[in-house]
């Protein structure tokens, strides 16, 4: 089920900002609201196995490239003074 609000008083620039982020996704500035409240209102929960197995993910994809720990320490240690 689904309900009907109206909003006034927006400001400009945030309707601008919306306006510019629908056309962006190829969404009616309606369809960007919902897509803006549900992403504040229902944020999506990652549970601790998906992290793990999106960072297991983009290790695996990093072995076509081996790393030096050694590198690794002196890239590290390079920005500090």
């Amino acid at each position: 089920m689904s309900s009907t609000i109206t909003l006034k008083g927006i400001p400009e620039n945030v309707y601008t900002e919306l306006k510019s982020s629908a056309e962006a996704n190829r969404r009616s500035i309606n369809s960007e609201a919902i897509a803006c409240l549900e992403t504040v209102l229902l944020p999506h929960k990652t549970s601790a196995l998906a992290h793990i197995g999106k960072a297991r993910a983009i290790r695996n994809s990093l072995t076509s490239r081996l790393f030096n720990p050694d590198e690794i320490d002196q890239f590290k240690k390079s920005g500090r003074s």
